[in-house]
C-alpha cells in the first residue's frame, strides 16, 4: 500500500489501522483485508481497482504465494510455507516476551477490584472480580500499560460499627445485634481479640466498642489479604476511605468540586450537581446535620487517584452496584475530566455454583454465603481463575463442581493444561531419544505444509492480537476462549502428525521443524495461561 502511494498510483493518506484477519474459511487464503474498501472514496477509485493495485503489488512481495480479490473488493492473502513456519522459530526464541505489545503504551491506569466491605470474608463475587481483575492488569500490562491494581477498604461508616458491635457481642456471649455479622469467622476474630487483648472485656462499653472495632478491622483486613495471595492476587495498593476523612481529603474534594462550579448548597445541605451529566438525581454531599455522606469520599476517592497519577480509572464493581455507574462518571465530569476516556465502570454478574446438580449457597464458616476459601477447597486456585475469568463480565455463569475437577475434554481448565502436558511429553520423549530440534540455522520451515501445522502456525500468529484486543476492550476471557481454541488445534495436529521417529525411522528434517512447531505452541499456552493467573503443568 505505501509502495502504490508513493509511486503515485493511490492518491491517499496512509491510514493508521488496517484490518487483517485470519478467514474462517481456509479456503480464502490465510489472511484476509478489506483495505481495498477503506481506501476506495478517498482514493476516487471503486474498490475493485484499488484491490487490483493493492494485489498486484501484494504479489510481489517475498514470501506471500498468492493474492485473490473476492466480491466487492476483499483481498484474500496466502503465505508460501516457508514464510508461514518461520513463526515457529520467532516464537521459540522470543519466548515470554511472544505476544507482548504496545498497543496500550504510555496509558497509565488505576485498576480498582474486588474492594469488598472488611467486614468478612470474600464472597464469591468478589472472587469472579479477583479472578477477572488480575488477569485483566496482566493483561494491560503485556499491552505497554502502567497499571496499578488497588483495593479500596470501606473502612469508614455503619457497616465496620455492626461489625465491632457483632464481635463486642460474640466475645461478651451475647447474641448478635439483628443487623449484625453471623457466622464461624466472627466467634474465631471475637476470640483472637481476647485472647491477644487481656482485659479488653473489663473496659467500659464505648473504650470496649472501640477495641473491637480496630482490631477486628485489623484482623479480617489480614485474612483478606492472605486470601488474595493464596489466590495469586497482589494489589499494589491498599487504600484506606478512613484516610480521606482523616486527612481532610473529603473536604478539599468538595472544594475542588465547587470551584469547578458544580457545588450547591440547599436545605441546609451541600450537593454535587450530577444531573449536568447523565445522573438520575442530583447528589449529598453534606447532609443537613453535617455527616458527611459514601458519596463524599467516593468524588474524593476519584480525585485521589487522578492526583496519584491515573490516566484512566477503572472501577469494577458487582452486579448489585448499576446504580453507581453514572453517578461515578458524573463525578469525573464534574472535576473536570472525560467521563468517557477517564473513567470506566465496569459490573460483574453474579456466579452460581452447582455440586451433584444442586445449587451451592452457603458455607459454613460465613453463615450464608460462599467464601473465596470455599471455592479454592472445592475446585483449586487454577480452576477457580480460570473458570471465574473465561466469561465475559457481563453474563452470570455456573461453574459445576464435578465438570471442573474432572478430567475431562468438557472441563475447559483440563482440556488447556492438559494440552500443555503432552507437549511437555513429547519434549520429554524426545529427550529420551537423544533427539533434539537442531540449531536455528538448520530450521527448515517450508516442511511445515499440512493442513494441521498451518492452522497451528496461524493461531499462533493471532495471539499478539488477541492480547491487545482484550487490554484495550478490557476483556481478558478473550485469552482463555484464544487457549482452548490452541489447545483444540494442538490435540487434533497431535493426532495427526509424527513429532518423533518411532522404532527404526531415521529422524528427518520435518520432525525437527514439528519440534519447533510444538515447542512454539508450549511457549504460546504457557504465556496466556501466565495472563490468567493459571499454572502451566508439565505433568498431570
Amino acid at each position: 500500500m505505501s509502495a502504490a502511494v508513493e509511486a503515485g498510483e493511490l492518491a491517499v493518506a496512509v491510514p493508521e489501522h488496517v484490518t487483517v484477519e485470519r478467514p474462517k474459511n481456509r479456503d480464502h487464503g490465510d489472511y484476509a483485508t478489506n483495505v481495498a474498501l477503506q481506501l476506495a472514496k478517498p482514493a476516487g477509485m471503486p474498490p475493485r481497482a484499488v484491490a487490483d493495485l493493492l494485489a498486484a503489488r501484494l504479489r510481489e512481495t517475498t514470501g506471500v504465494a498468492k493474492v485473490d480479490i473476492a466480491g466487492p473488493g476483499f483481498l484474500n492473502i496466502t503465505l508460501d510455507a516457508a514464510t508461514q513456519g518461520l513463526l515457529a522459530r520467532t516464537v521459540v526464541e522470543a519466548g515470554q516476551a511472544y505476544g507482548r505489545n504496545e498497543a496500550l503504551k504510555g496509558l497509565t491506569i488505576n485498576l480498582e477490584f474486588v474492594s469488598a466491605n472488611p467486614t468478612g470474608p470474600i464472597h464469591i463475587g468478589g472472587v469472579r472480580w479477583a479472578a477477572v481483575g488480575d488477569s485483566l492488569a496482566r493483561v494491560l500490562r503485556a499491552t505497554g500499560a502502567d497499571v496499578t491494581t488497588e483495593y479500596y477498604l470501606n473502612d469508614a461508616g455503619v457497616q465496620i460499627t455492626k461489625f465491632a458491635r457483632s464481635l463486642q457481642a460474640v466475645a461478651n456471649g451475647k447474641p448478635v445485634p439483628e443487623d449484625g455479622y453471623v457466622g464461624e469467622y466472627i466467634a474465631d476474630i471475637a476470640k483472637a481479640i481476647t485472647d491477644g487483648v487481656p482485659g479488653v472485656l473489663d473496659l467500659p462499653e464505648d473504650e470496649q466498642l472501640r477495641v473491637f472495632r480496630a482490631e477486628g478491622l485489623t484482623l479480617m483486613v489480614a485474612e483478606i489479604k492472605r486470601s488474595m495471595e493464596e489466590f495469586g492476587v497482589h494489589f499494589d495498593t491498599w487504600f484506606s476511605e478512613k484516610s480521606l476523612h482523616d486527612s481532610g481529603a473529603v473536604e478539599q474534594a468538595i472544594d475542588r468540586l465547587r470551584e469547578q462550579g458544580h457545588v450547591f448548597d440547599r436545605d441546609g445541605a451541600i450537593w454535587l450537581r450530577t444531573t449536568d451529566f447523565g445522573d438520575d438525581k442530583d447528589r449529598v454531599l453534606i447532609k443537613a446535620d453535617g455527616e458527611t455522606t459514601y458519596f463524599a469520599a467516593d468524588a474524593a476517592y476519584y480525585l485521589s487517584k487522578r492526583d496519584r497519577g491515573s490516566e484512566v480509572s477503572v472501577y469494577m464493581l458487582g452486579a448489585d452496584h448499576h446504580g453507581y455507574v453514572n453517578r461515578l462518571k458524573a463525578i469525573a465530569a464534574c472535576a473536570g475530566d472525560d467521563m468517557d476516556r477517564n473513567i470506566e465502570v465496569r459490573i460483574g454478574q453474579f456466579v452460581k455454583m452447582l455440586r451433584d446438580g444442586q445449587e451451592v449457597r452457603l458455607s459454613k464458616r460465613a453463615g450464608n454465603i460462599i467464601t473465596i476459601d470455599d471455592v479454592v477447597d472445592w475446585i483449586g486456585v487454577d480452576a477457580a481463575r480460570y473458570m471465574l475469568a473465561r466469561s465475559s463480565t457481563d453474563s452470570t455463569i455456573t461453574i459445576d463442581i464435578d465438570l471442573v475437577t474432572s478430567q475431562s475434554n468438557e472441563n475447559p481448565v483440563f482440556y488447556v493444561q492438559y494440552a500443555h502436558t503432552r507437549m511437555c511429553g513429547v519434549a520429554r520423549k524426545a529427550a529420551e531419544l537423544g533427539v533434539d530440534k537442531g540449531a536455528a540455522e538448520d530450521f527448515k520451515p517450508e516442511l511445515l505444509s499440512t493442513q494441521w501445522e498451518n492452522d497451528m502456525l496461524g493461531a499462533l500468529g493471532e495471539f499478539p492480537r488477541v492480547i491487545a484486543t482484550a487490554g484495550e476492550l478490557r476483556e481478558p476471557h478473550r485469552v482463555a476462549r484464544y487457549l482452548e481454541d490452541l489447545a483444540g488445534k494442538y490435540h487434533r495436529l497431535y493426532e495427526n502428525c509424527m513429532f518423533l521417529p518411532k522404532g527404526d525411522e531415521e529422524l528427518t528434517d520435518t520432525h525437527r521443524a514439528r519440534l519447533w512447531l510444538v515447542e512454539a505452541t508450549r511457549t504460546v499456552l504457557a504465556n496466556g495461561l501466565t495472563l490468567l493467573g493459571v499454572s502451566a503443568p508439565e505433568r498431570m
